[in-house]
């Protein structure tokens, strides 16, 4: 088996293109399989990076969302009180119109 056959093969239908990136392989002292397989590579991380950069800063919006709402979020213990007793008194009411 020889070793081009477990090369990739690749075909560009633009000359101008092959040799454009023959000559970027050339320059780099690489194969033009392992540039094209490199570039692609290197474009993949770097959509992934910019994918997890706007992520975290989806995440930092919402974290400051929640942060200014604070009140909301974690009710007083008053305000626990009263939403328990509204509840006890909801579910009384439920169960005498249930019977």
């Amino acid at each position: 088996m020889s070793d081009s056959s477990k090369a990739m093969n690749l075909r560009f239908p633009d000359p101008q293109q092959r040799e454009a990136i023959a000559a970027a392989a050339r320059q780099a002292g690489v194969s033009m399989q392992e540039f094209v397989l490199t570039a692609a590579y290197e474009r993949a991380t770097a959509v992934e990076q910019h994918f997890l950069d706007a992520f975290k800063r989806s995440m930092k919006r919402s974290g400051e969302a929640f942060a200014a709402e604070d009140g909301v979020l974690d009710p007083t213990g008053e305000q626990r009180a009263a939403e328990l007793a509204a509840r006890a008194e909801f579910e009384t009411t439920e169960r005498g119109h249930a019977a």
